[in-house]
């Protein structure tokens, strides 16, 4: 295996071999990376969750710490996967896709869902659909989980906001107002040398019988989460949007099953940050750029599958 994720030393056959050592005849180097899944698809009331957040350069999804650093073996292919992001339907919302760093994987975003149903679980939670589902559960060390629905009268629809990989979805509340829960927020990350905040949840869609009066639109959480939209009948539609490419954001929920869909989820990305004295070769059927900071060289991937190695 070309990565081996240790914090600081690796034994081969009792003996302790340091980085910067010969391993097997080739060179092995630590490296940081930043792992994000494509966010879930908002469904036709709740949220998609966002994709799930592993690093070893700062805070972690969930709450965690930073991982160990992974372990380069120069010359050796590695699989690198950019997750997609989930559709948004009127429906049940698609699935992300989850993002790879050879042992290194992140768990898709969660789906947003229709009324009655929970959100589905990923890496962070998709929130769930008015009137009695409850917020689809995060990944440990990953993400948070969705909101759950709030209970109207009256025609009026209140459904869960997706996961955060810094913060669970808010649920749906306000009787009378017909209000969605807001997007849990992501994880800020300078591992590219500027603070990113990435891994938004998307927030809720909002519906009200009442043609005068519309509940407020929910933002997605902080890092790409899409937001929400808003039926009024049948006078005020606002269609939800996309979580932000890159981010694993989540997409925003839809404000009705009728005429209107949610927003798709976030694709999501993978980074690397090493020694500049090393050298990557991207494989074919990846999309990536390389900028220096400092003493080190970041590779950014934001599509594709294939293989990287170093020397």
């Amino acid at each position: 295996m070309a990565i081996t994720k240790l914090s600081s030393s690796n034994f081969t056959g009792g003996k302790t071999v340091s980085f910067d050592t010969q391993f097997g005849g080739d060179r092995a180097v630590d490296i940081d990376f930043l792992v994000i899944a494509g966010g879930g698809g908002g469904g036709s009331h709740s949220a998609g969750g966002a994709g799930g957040y592993r690093t070893s350069y700062g805070t972690s999804g969930g709450g965690a710490s930073a991982e160990s650093k992974g372990i380069v073996v120069s010359g050796k292919n590695i699989n690198v996967t950019v997750g997609g992001g989930g559709t948004g339907t009127n429906g049940f919302g698609g699935y992300g896709s989850a993002s790879t760093f050879d042992n290194i994987s992140s768990e898709r975003g969660g789906r947003g869902m229709s009324a009655n149903n929970n959100g589905g679980v990923g890496g962070s939670g998709g929130g769930g659909g008015w009137g009695s589902g409850s917020g689809g559960a995060g990944t440990a060390n990953q993400g948070f989980a969705g909101g759950a629905s709030g209970n109207g009268s009256g025609g009026i629809e209140m459904s869960g906001g997706g996961g955060g990989a810094s913060a669970a979805g808010n649920s749906g509340y306000g009787v009378g107002t017909g209000t969605g829960g807001d997007g849990g927020d992501g994880v800020a990350s300078t591992i590219t040398g500027s603070s990113i905040t990435r891994a938004g949840g998307g927030g809720a869609g909002s519906y009200r019988a009442d043609p005068w009066s519309a509940g407020n639109a929910r933002p997605g959480g902080a890092g790409g989460g899409g937001n929400g939209g808003i039926r009024s009948s049948p006078y005020v539609v606002i269609q939800a949007t996309a979580g932000t490419a890159n981010t694993g954001g989540g997409g925003g929920g839809s404000g009705s099953a009728t005429g209107m869909t949610g927003g798709n989820g976030g694709s999501g990305i993978v980074i690397l940050r090493y020694p500049s004295t090393l050298t990557i070769t991207v494989g074919a059927g990846l999309t990536a750029s390389t900028s220096t900071d400092g003493s080190d060289s970041v590779t950014t991937f934001t599509a594709g599958t294939g293989t990287v190695s170093f020397s």
